[in-house]
């Protein structure tokens, strides 16, 4: 007969396996942070959010948005949100300081950032050796939008100090700050790179909106916009994780199959900036850099981990685990079951 305490032990151990079996979900109620919501960047988490998908997979999910995804990534760390709608290079970033993030579904295949300079600026541009010394507005300092235009510099050999940089946000604030001229340039995502260039207020100088930009900037594909977590709540709570990745994976399928008038309909009116025609002509800009799948690719997560360095000195390619900051256990069964 089996001593009491290894039958409890067994039934301890096999516990996770049936819950997972039975889709228990873990943990209801889930808050999502996020920088910037009304980006086409983050359109699936909008239309998961607009057509019930996360509630069809029994969850309660808060969403709080911030400036930009450097706040939102605090807001996981500080742990005041359990789960971050962000850019994956961040799961890098964080490793060297002892904090283990890990994406389980994509957004984005593409960043959607494109970097454009004033038309007073543009007259002398040349290189991206000429934006020394300018002001350079970027969503928030440290988010991707960041991050991609000290990239950009570093191929010209200039330091992320060589810039002046100022956090404008993802809405009508950045085309106000360019606009009146609070700054030279900027790093953003659509629609207000559209409306600025539209309006003939900037230059595009680098653009990764499309997948075609993305490699010619970064050298391959890059995984944009996804949801990460801590390691250890993807551990603890794997059948939450799996209901996110379900509503995510719905959403992505949902916007290549939906008409740009379906896409327009489902959005909150305020994300429109007041111009209907200028949402829907970025979104068609955009769409093949929204994820078709929400697989993130080997080759994408390795193009970061060759980016990153380039001008992170703390994130060394050597010592990164590039395997604890994606996985598509999650996203195999959410294809599965939504085909």
């Amino acid at each position: 007969m089996l001593h009491i305490k290894y039958l409890a032990a067994l039934v301890v151990a096999a516990w996770p396996v049936f819950a997972s079996a039975q889709g228990v979900v873990e943990k209801k109620e889930v808050q999502i942070a996020v920088g910037g919501k009304a980006s086409l960047y983050y359109l699936p988490l909008t239309i998961a959010e607009q057509l019930g998908y996360f509630k069809d997979e029994g969850l309660a999910v808060k969403i709080s948005d911030f400036a930009g995804g450097s706040q939102a990534l605090r807001a996981v760390v500080g742990g005041s949100a359990d789960v971050v709608s962000g850019a994956y290079e961040h799961t890098l970033n964080m490793q060297p300081k002892g904090q283990y993030l890990q994406c389980f579904v994509q957004q984005g295949r593409a960043p959607q950032i494109a970097i454009g300079i004033s038309k007073n600026a543009a007259k002398s541009y040349k290189s991206p050796r000429d934006l020394k010394g300018l002001k350079v507005g970027v969503s928030a300092p440290g988010s991707s939008t960041h991050m991609i235009v000290n990239y950009f510099i570093s191929r010209d050999g200039l330091k992320p100090s060589d810039i002046s940089v100022v956090g404008v946000g993802l809405g009508a604030t950045a085309i106000t700050a360019l606009k009146s001229g609070q700054i030279d340039a900027v790093s953003n995502t659509d629609p207000v790179m559209t409306k600025l260039e539209q309006d003939g207020d900037v230059k595009i100088i680098a653009d990764t909106r499309t997948l075609k930009g993305t490699e010619q900037i970064l050298g391959g594909p890059m995984p944009a916009g996804c949801l990460y977590a801590p390691v250890d709540f993807i551990r603890k709570n794997p059948n939450t994780v799996q209901a996110l990745t379900n509503a995510i994976v719905r959403a992505d399928k949902w916007i290549h199959a939906a008409s740009p008038q379906d896409v327009l309909r489902t959005v909150p009116e305020s994300y429109l900036l007041g111009d209907k025609a200028l949402y829907l002509f970025s979104f068609n800009k955009v769409k093949e850099a929204i994820s078709v799948d929400g697989i993130i690719s080997d080759a994408g997560a390795k193009t970061a981990l060759k980016v990153i360095p380039a001008f992170n000195p703390e994130v060394k390619a050597s010592e990164i685990k590039l395997n604890l900051t994606y996985t598509n256990e999650f996203v195999k069964k959410a294809n599965a079951k939504y085909k």
